[in-house]
């Protein structure tokens, strides 16, 4: 045994036999937090790269989008890391308001209590108590991810530093008149008793009914038709289209209201689609945005006719019925007036439910504090329409201007108790004081404050400066705003993207608060369906880290990432990811056992054979191709790309080849195994991002030092041979051949068989003992009768089958293959050359048959060609 071989087998028997994620993932990942690797240094004079997580809710925890998102966060983080940027992945949680204050109104129900009987200042106490106990559980499953995150940085939106930075920009907003308050119509939730923002609403087809009612009497009869006849209380007119000829007669007259006994106009406004329906729709300014919006230009009053709780609250027979209630009353009493001229049941239609509790949204009209987002969402529009910030895909960009170039105005007040509290006092004689973080409330009897709290989607707006000190003008804030790439679904474009943007440029002077937005898709099951618990198709990423391991699940996520495009995940998928992290095991522990090393200067060029300049010159491509698609977001791409790399040209090609340079010894082994090492070097940094776990402890038992984590990222050296590629193309082509001939000779692929290569003249005469040795060929020897002969690349490779086939059998069983292929071929042609099938079958039949025709073609000339090649019985 030589003294380098020696030094390897030592080094192996660091490395179990068989890869155990769960031995390996735990204890490593404490080690990269002790040692600081996922730190951040304000005052370091790298240059800066910094990406804010989109901050997960207090109370959930990890699921495979979350799983999918910081995966490809953590391989951009750990690559700028190893690139020697200033490195900050910038971790913290959400309060979540209406989520948080439910989970603890739960837990006091169940000791038969409610909110209101804590108070408010103790109800919050028992929210923190909550969160001290049970919040931010998703903190310890990042780490189980390998999130490289900096944990001592860690915020939440309502730790003090942020607090301040909530109510600095409320008050800065509200000086510069872009914060109001007014009445306006909300999404309201009648369970979760508070206004809900937009995200929150889930729209789903629901069965309900489609009502059409006689308004007013005889000539001035006008026919509405609404799903929600309860809120007929509260109307105000009927709008028609002011070119509507129908009903230019009645504009400007009033018509009955029935139930009401009171009279309302017909107005004329454009809103009105005069081919939908009647042509007539019913105005309820106080229950429905756009009715409030037509109410507004016709100056109508606005009557609301339900409470908090959605019970009716108009005088009559109606009075302290629930809404569902008064819809089927309201119905009976209009049927029994004869006002009912049509019903639909059911009636699908879209309807709003909050996302928490599931309860259908009612349209409110309510008092509340509203952003001005006019100007706001102009600097938004006008940072990227001038290059300031790029967005990724760039066809997202029309989506994000379609929603910032037409954005209402944002409600930012909820009526909960948990979240960041309106700092507005209102005095005994109608006095508002809006009060900055450090100034005094007002003091005094009669003045309080605004018992509203800010949506919550206000505080996360604020992310990519508050974590970093703002409105204190920090180092942090110095050296790592604004962010570089922010990287999220293209789901919440608008929801949470369109307000940093607002508010970065607004609070930094007009900089934005990336560079780039990097959008990805959302994670789907393997068949494309959403995940849904419904659907019973909803995984917990958890498990399969259990099963497979974290680098598994992380590979496959990344595997099916292309910028901008839905994910589709099967356990199946993750299985082989798992493969191949024991494969990149495998392999680097045999190249150890069998001479791989770093250690030396890689020999010179002329020392190298063609194999190891193939590979050295693959490396390098793969190289320059990782970066590349690394700064276009490309993660399918290069996971692909890395992929086939490692196992198809390392492990099954590289490295099978160059066994026979490792047996025979000597120098030429010891050139190898330095290639060999190089090249896992590079691999094992190049795969690091995606798989962390497998690739550190594989690197450092390489290397034998510290950490993958805090090593140099790999640069293309230039170094390409394209000469040695093609004449490995070559010998791969003679491989891959006779291989193919074995496998329809239905020889076992250990099954040695004499052969005779005829290489002279060729490149690949230096390869012929690697050739023998990957085909399992023996030496001709006497009495060889070349059976078959497979000319290929130049060469010659002849064959004696004799004696290892029934070559009788296997004509019978190719002449009975040939002849189903045969027929199958004669039907698809019969059909494709009927005039009147092709006229009447739908596209996708035709196609089908033309597939089977192609195939049946492909596979009568393949068995064709191995009946030439059998030799005669």
């Amino acid at each position: 045994m030589t003294e380098n071989t020696q030094q390897q087998t030592a080094a192996t028997t660091e490395l179990p036999t068989q890869y155990t994620p769960a031995e390996v993932e735990g204890p490593l990942y404490e080690r990269w937090v002790e040692r600081g690797y996922f730190e951040a240094d304000e005052k370091s004079d790298k240059p800066p790269y910094t990406i804010v997580i989109p901050p997960p809710n207090v109370t959930g925890s990890l699921h495979l989008g979350h799983a999918f998102e910081h995966t490809l966060i953590d391989a951009l983080t750990r690559r700028k890391r190893m690139q020697g940027y200033e490195t900050l992945w910038q971790p913290g949680m959400d309060h979540a308001g209406i989520a948080t204050q439910n989970v603890v109104e739960r837990e006091l129900a169940k000791e038969g209590k409610s909110r209101h009987d804590l108070g408010r200042e103790a109800f919050v106490e028992r929210v923190w108590q909550w969160k001290a106990e049970s919040g931010g559980q998703i903190s310890g499953q990042m780490r189980r991810l390998g999130d490289g995150v900096a944990w001592s940085r860690e915020r939440f939106t309502m730790d003090e530093g942020l607090s301040q930075a909530v109510q600095t920009i409320f008050k800065k907003l509200y000086d510069d008149e872009l914060i109001y308050r007014a009445e306006r119509i909300i999404n309201w939730c009648p369970r979760c008793l508070t206004a809900i923002s937009d995200i929150e609403v889930e729209y789903q087809d629901d069965d309900g009914e489609l009502v059409s009612i006689r308004y007013g009497e005889g000539d001035t009869e006008i026919v509405v038709a609404t799903t929600r006849a309860e809120t007929m209380l509260g109307d105000t007119a009927v709008a028609v289209h002011p070119d509507d000829e129908r009903y230019k007669h009645l504009v400007g007259t009033e018509i009955e209201l029935p139930l009401t006994g009171r009279r309302i106009p017909v107005v004329a406004d454009t809103h009105v689609d005069p081919e939908f329906g009647t042509g007539a729709v019913k105005v309820t300014p106080a229950h429905d945005p756009n009715d409030f919006e037509i109410g507004q230009r016709h100056n109508l009053p606005s009557i609301a006719v339900m409470d908090e709780h959605a019970v009716i609250t108009v005088h009559g027979p109606f009075l302290g019925l629930d809404r569902l209630e008064a819809r089927s009353a309201i119905v009976a009493a209009l049927r029994a007036e004869g006002r009912i001229v049509a019903e639909k049941r059911p009636y699908t239609h879209s309807v709003g439910h909050c996302s928490r509790c599931k309860t259908t949204i009612e349209p409110r009209l309510s008092m509340q504090w509203w952003v001005k987002v006019g100007p706001l969402a102009k600097a938004a529009g006008d940072a990227v329409r001038d290059g300031k910030v790029k967005i990724h895909p760039q066809e997202m960009e029309k989506r994000y201007f379609d929603w910032v170039d037409n954005l209402h105005d944002w409600c930012i007040s909820r009526q909960l108790w948990w979240g960041h509290r309106i700092p507005v006092w209102y005095g005994p004689n109608g006095e508002v004081v809006c009060v900055g973080p450090d100034e005094e409330p007002p003091a005094g009897e009669g003045w309080h404050q605004d018992t509203d709290v800010l949506d919550t989607w206000f505080s996360s707006g604020l992310w990519p400066f508050s974590t970093l000190g703002w409105p204190e003008r920090t180092e942090s804030l110095a050296k790592f705003y604004p962010n570089s790439v922010l990287v999220t679904g293209y789901d919440i474009l608008f929801f949470w993207v369109a307000r940093m943007m607002m508010f970065g440029l607004y609070a930094m002077d007009g900089v934005p608060p990336f560079h780039t937005i990097a959008l990805h898709g959302m994670v789907r099951d393997q068949n494309g369906k959403k995940m849904s618990k419904s659907f019973g198709n909803v995984v917990n990423p958890l498990d399969w880290m259990d099963q497979y391991g974290s680098d598994a699940v992380r590979f496959t996520l990344a595997n099916g990432a292309n910028p901008g495009v839905d994910v589709p995940i099967g356990e199946d998928w993750v299985k082989a990811s798992r493969n191949f992290a024991n494969k990149i095991w495998n392999a680097t522990r045999f190249a150890l056992m069998n001479g791989a090393t770093i250690e030396g200067e890689l020999p010179p060029v002329e020392q190298l054979s063609a194999t190891d300049r193939w590979i050295l010159s693959r490396l390098n491509k793969t190289v320059a191709q990782v970066d590349a698609y690394y700064e276009d977001y490309q993660f399918a791409k290069l996971s692909d790309a890395l992929y086939h790399f490692a196992w198809d040209e390392v492990f099954d090609w590289y490295v099978e080849l160059s066994k026979t340079t490792f047996f025979a010894g000597g120098e030429q082994a010891k050139v190898s195994g330095r290639v060999l090492g190089e090249v896992l070097d590079v691999m094992l940094r190049l795969l690091h991002p995606i798989v962390p776990f497998v690739t550190d402890a594989l690197w450092t038992t390489l290397t034998g030092r510290e950490s993958l984590v805090i090593a140099e990222w790999p640069t293309d050296s230039g170094f390409r041979d394209e000469a040695a590629e093609a004449e490995i193309e070559n010998l791969q082509q003679v491989v891959t051949e006779v291989r193919r001939f074995r496998a329809d000779q239905g020889l076992q692929p250990g099954q040695k068989v004499p052969a005779r290569l005829e290489l002279d003249g060729t490149p690949l005469a230096a390869h012929e003992a690697a050739i023998r040795q990957l085909l399992r060929l023996q030496p001709e020897g006497e009495g060889f009768s070349a059976t078959a002969s497979l000319p290929v690349a130049g060469a010659t490779v002849a064959l004696d089958l004799s004696g290892t086939i029934d070559v009788a059998a296997e004509r019978k069983r190719l002449a009975k293959d040939l002849a189903a292929a045969e027929k199958e071929k004669a039907q698809a042609e019969g059909k494709l050359g009927n005039e009147a099938f092709l006229a009447k079958a739908p596209d996708n039949v035709v196609d089908k048959i033309r597939t089977r025709l192609a195939k049946a073609e492909e596979d009568i000339a393949r068995i064709q060609s191995q009946l030439e090649r059998l030799p005669q019985a």
